[in-house]
């Protein structure tokens, strides 16, 4: 049997290595677009790589599958676990040593430009000649950081095969706004409740890390709230949307105005440029700096875009795929990871499911 991958990233080498795990005498062929395998990996996670989470579905599968081939891990807080030496490059080292040990051939600067199927036969045309095979998966990743290897040329072939794709945004990406104060709070971070409101209705709500910029928000909190903002709707006026922050969710309005009134300022409890800000914008009136406090409006203009997204929103329809992530309209045909329209929040739960789908799709292949 031979297995035919395109895309040489998190998922499709996890795919690799398992297939190859479960049985040495499949060929394994992993195609990818860029100089070199696993690019994106190196980014993650600051250069770090939250692998994981030990609250993720896949936890337990991909902490076997790292120990396997010799990556140990550890947690660094809220569940997130990391490589034990901290750095993503362990990682994708560890990962193509065990190709090369296991036999896995990875074409690097090869360019897909159709795939098809004849009879059993895949046949995959590139730039580099024809790959056939008999299975064919499909890893390349979504449309967020291109300059990374995701350019969204995988929906195309999945469509070629009859699938369809749900509607594409960006997502865990950085929020814009048109509100001057984000510019003068720049660099200010704060634990705060923020919700989503689009078209005057609440559609999200999150507690996490809000960081002020230049250009509007960011933190963990922004990013997962950010799949919410529709980037074309915003643009062309169908979506308005606002970002409502209550700095303080611990702690009532009315104890807000008891503490200015003892204290005669919100020093004790808020970043002194935020302090700033509210007595500038209420002109001293501390009622009205209580409310702004508790609900904070921002007005959203949109996302960052695909360039900063650590994933796209949408993807191949789930429900057109079988277990094992195998498709449910052309037999012996894989899509795994990012490619699929599956989306988590931050912490290490979407590159769990990119390694557990392709692992998962090497199992189903090798049974």
């Amino acid at each position: 049997m031979e297995v035919l991958i395109i895309g040489a990233g998190a998922s499709g080498i996890a795919c690799a290595i398992r297939i190859k795990q479960n049985n040495p005498d499949i060929g394994v062929t992993v195609l990818e677009h860029l100089e070199e395998a696993c690019k994106k990996i190196h980014a993650t996670g600051n250069g770090r790589c939250n692998i994981t989470n030990t609250n993720a579905d896949g936890f337990a599968n991909t902490k076997r599958f790292f120990e396997s081939i010799g990556l140990v891990l550890r947690e660094s807080g809220e569940g997130r676990m990391y490589p034990y030496s901290n750095q993503a490059a362990s990682v994708v080292t560890v990962m193509l040593s065990a190709c090369e040990k296991l036999g896995v051939k990875i074409v690097t600067d090869c360019t897909v430009n159709k795939a098809e199927k004849l009879d059993n036969q895949f046949n995959v045309f590139t730039d580099k000649g024809v790959f056939s095979s008999d299975v064919l998966v499909l890893a390349t990743g979504g449309k967020a950081q291109p300059a990374l290897g995701s350019d969204g040329s995988g929906y195309v072939l999945a469509k070629s095969f009859g699938h369809s794709v749900t509607a594409l945004s960006p997502a865990l990406v950085q929020l814009k706004s048109s509100t001057k104060n984000c510019r003068a709070l720049k660099g200010v971070r704060a634990k705060c409740n923020v919700k989503i409101e689009t078209n005057g209705e609440i559609i999200a709500e999150d507690f996490g890390e809000l960081l002020f910029t230049e250009y509007g928000i960011s933190g963990i909190v922004t990013m997962n709230l950010s799949e919410k903002i529709n980037d074309e709707n915003l643009k062309s006026g169908s979506e308005r949307s606002v970002a409502i922050v209550d700095f303080v969710p611990e702690i009532s309005e009315e104890e807000l105005l008891s503490h200015y009134e003892k204290f005669g300022d919100f020093e004790g409890i808020l970043p002194h440029k935020l302090c700033k800000v509210l007595i500038r914008q209420s002109d001293g009136d501390c009622a009205k700096m209580a409310q702004y406090v508790k609900h904070w409006r921002l007005i959203v203009t949109g996302t960052k875009g695909y360039d900063y997204a650590q994933i796209t929103k949408g993807g191949v329809a789930l429900d057109e795929l079988k277990d094992g992530n195998e498709s449910a309209l052309c037999d012996n045909l894989y899509i795994v990871g990012e490619l699929t329209d599956n989306q988590f929040r931050c912490g290490g739960f979407n590159l769990d499911y990119a390694f557990n789908s392709g692992i998962a799709a090497a199992d189903k292949i090798t049974m």
